[in-house]
């Protein structure tokens, strides 16, 4: 069965007074969420990591800690964790110990993320970027493993037979690589035997087509099994299709806006945003319009998970609030009909 999950980068929203709430209170409410999202049967939170003033999270793993203390079943997992910038045994320990906290709930979803803050922040080099990654994505797959670990690389010290602690229960983390849209990435993935997060955050999806069977032509030729396929897409729903444009159009395009300023994208029109919702990568409408775009996106790719990115800019608590409803208790319903 199709899983069906929700992400946020936990951008800094407006209040009522429309002006911008405090990273403090956009945290507590990022834990309201997740808790409403458990509530309504959604499959799996995911928490982004950014290091920069327009989102407040720069540590998913202690939100995702305070959320297990107050949900039964949700999967929690980051959305994404930058491996380029952290130590991948700490990430190992840190997500292990959420996966102890919520009695086997932990995801991690590794990435090298779309933005670069981190670098000179935790005193990495730019220059070292796929060097980084590719190291460390390398000492996190001989960590996973949970047996002792020997490695060598250039970019840390070495280790010899040394034991990682804490251990899951099951033996076993689940962990995805997260990916943009290149070949090397999803080859990757298939060499290290993890499950595939594409981000397709504009255009047809279908154009990911060529990359998912790839990736399941890699797994193949090594002998590896069959293993899931995600994707995570930004969306937003509510009760009709032009409300859900209305609610969603100034917000988004605040939010877009400022991330292309910093990237040379031209500002984004109605028509821009029209054809995203049309033809494009961004699932907003009624339930029963997101309902089906979802769903022709998981038979397209052969998708196991699909995590709609639900938080846009200074969309409101609120707002944001009645997606989540509307996700879980209409929604994911719908799309598990449309494509049994």
């Amino acid at each position: 069965m199709i899983e069906l999950g929700l992400d946020t980068f936990g951008d800094i929203t407006d209040g009522p007074d429309l002006r911008p709430l405090h990273a403090a209170e956009v945290i507590r409410n990022i834990v309201k969420e997740a808790v409403l999202a458990d509530q309504v049967g959604v499959d799996f939170i995911g928490i982004g990591e950014h290091h920069r003033g327009d989102f407040a999270v720069s540590v998913p793993e202690l939100i995702l800690a305070t959320i297990a203390g107050r949900t039964t079943r949700i999967r929690l997992g980051s959305a994404v964790t930058v491996l380029s910038s952290d130590d991948p045994i700490r990430v190992f320990q840190r997500f292990s110990t959420l996966d102890a906290l919520s009695n086997g709930r932990a995801e991690v979803i590794l990435g090298r993320g779309s933005f670069t803050e981190s670098f000179p922040l935790f005193g990495f080099d730019l220059d070292k970027y796929e060097e980084l990654f590719d190291e460390k994505l390398d000492l996190y797959a001989a960590v996973l493993s949970e047996r002792p670990v020997t490695w060598q690389g250039e970019t840390r010290s070495p280790l010899s037979n040394q034991e990682i602690h804490p251990k899951t229960q099951s033996g076993r983390l689940m962990t995805w690589i997260g990916v943009g849209g290149s070949p090397q990435s999803v080859l990757r993935a298939a060499h290290y035997g993890l499950p595939l997060m594409l981000a397709i955050i504009g255009g047809d999806p279908k154009r990911f087509i060529p990359f998912t069977d790839l990736y399941r032509r890699a797994l193949s030729e090594t002998g590896k099994p069959a293993l899931p396929i995600g994707v995570h897409s930004h969306g937003y729903v509510a009760a009709t299709d032009q409300q859900a444009r209305d609610d969603l159009y100034s917000d988004y395009k605040r939010m877009r806006d400022r991330i292309g300023a910093e990237r040379g994208w031209p500002p984004l029109s109605v028509r821009d945003f029209e054809h995203e919702i049309a033809h494009g990568s961004l699932y907003v409408g009624s339930p029963e319009t997101v309902a089906r775009k979802i769903a022709n996106t998981v038979k397209a790719l052969g998708l196991s998970r699909f995590d709609m990115k639900y938080s846009a800019g200074p969309l409101s608590h609120e707002k944001m609030k009645q997606c989540i409803e509307l996700y879980g208790r209409r929604v994911m319903p719908l799309v598990r009909d449309m494509v049994a």
